[in-house]
């Protein structure tokens, strides 16, 4: 038999998050966020949980051209826009709107020979000083965009780098949001401001014409841990899972795996799970980090190697070889365990352990019903 270790990806919860957007910007539109193969969850996994949204958002032209094969003939948006002048064909071909954030991409558009012309999304650099141009240049790049042919629509965005929290100040987006209306505040377009942080924090304020849901439409949540998955009625659509596959009975003085991290002080119980660090599961995952067995919330115990773990099963007396683990998601009897205690857990955030998620594991699909 194949080892037990599996994901299964929810496409009802997919479709729920994307309703929970809804009702946080019932006048706006939703992209879908699905770039990094929808965040380590799959395009085709995904796409029926997604279809319910107006666009679909990535990065790669390959990614746009999966979507466009499974029949998606709604809008789809590359985030980043081309990488080079020849992508723009492809962009025609497909129907692609596309962002633009730096001159060449303009440069590109002014010489691009097409009949249809394209649909983009001028990007200001509101503050997060990645991709965009500075409000000093922006409105010079959106007169040249009008002026060509090769343009039709020109609609207007930005990205916010701290509308998960308040830590630079009573409203962590005011600075920005105040730069996108003092620079583009008067021009024609729609508009797409809002992440998943801003659409559940900040909708009422923020507006716009779309909403970008990445991270929250596959559950994670974007102020974990200020607010958790329950508080925005998200749901997990990503569950990973595996079994017990021996147990260890300790004495003390015993240590458990790899740099004898852990050290029982008296009689304790483990069991030895299939899931490691080769599967995705965080390597540095401390001891002591929340996992479920059979559903019931228990820790793990020492260090994690990378074909297994090991758990503590001294409140289970029940359990034991060919017991169910989840690692992070839906667990039997009800049980949940978020991606972002995990992840937090470990240093890092839910996006990084979705993504990261192993080609070895073997990936089944809760369908629409």
């Amino acid at each position: 038999m194949p080892r037990p270790i599996e994901a299964i990806i929810h496409q009802p919860a997919l479709a729920h998050n994307l309703a929970v957007a809804r009702r946080h910007a019932p006048d706006a539109k939703v992209w879908a966020v699905i770039k990094a193969n929808a965040y380590g969850h799959g395009i085709e996994n995904a796409f029926d949980g997604v279809r319910s949204a107006d666009g679909l958002a990535m990065i790669d032209l390959d990614e746009a051209q999966r979507v466009r094969a499974l029949g998606w003939r709604g809008p789809v948006l590359l985030l980043e826009g081309c990488f080079e002048q020849r992508d723009l064909e492809l962009c025609s071909r497909l129907k692609l709107w596309h962002a633009v954030h730096c001159e060449e991409q303009v440069d590109w558009l002014a010489m691009h020979k097409t009949h249809e012309p394209h649909r983009v999304f001028l990007k200001l650099n509101s503050g997060m000083n990645r991709l965009g141009f500075s409000p000093q240049a922006f409105r010079a790049a959106w007169a040249r965009l009008n002026a060509l042919p090769q343009v039709d629509e020109i609609s207007l965005m930005t990205h916010f780098s701290d509308a998960d929290s308040e830590r630079l100040g009573a409203d962590g987006i005011a600075h920005q949001l105040a730069a996108f209306q003092a620079v583009a505040g008067d021009l024609p377009g729609e508009r797409s401001l809002a992440n998943s942080a801003a659409t559940l924090r900040h909708t009422a304020r923020v507006g716009g014409d779309w909403v970008r849901c990445g991270i929250m439409s596959y559950g994670g949540v974007p102020d974990f841990p200020e607010h958790d998955a329950a508080y925005w009625d998200l749901k997990p659509a990503m569950t990973l899972r595996s079994k017990i596959i021996g147990t260890q009975d300790l004495q003390a003085g015993d240590t458990v795996g790899y740099g004898s991290s852990f050290t029982a002080q008296g009689p304790k119980r483990i069991g030895i799970v299939a899931c490691g660090y080769a599967d995705g599961y965080p390597r540095h995952v401390p001891h002591g980090s929340p996992i479920l067995v059979d559903g019931v919330r228990t820790t793990t115990v020492g260090r994690v190697s990378m074909d297994m773990l090991a758990v503590d099963l001294d409140a289970l007396p029940n359990a034991g070889f060919g017991s169910e683990v989840t690692l992070w998601g839906n667990g039997p009897h009800g049980s949940v365990l978020p991606i972002d205690e995990v992840a937090r857990a470990a240093g890092t955030i839910g996006y990084e352990l979705m993504c990261a998620l192993a080609r070895r594991v073997p990936v089944s699909v809760e369908h629409l019903s």
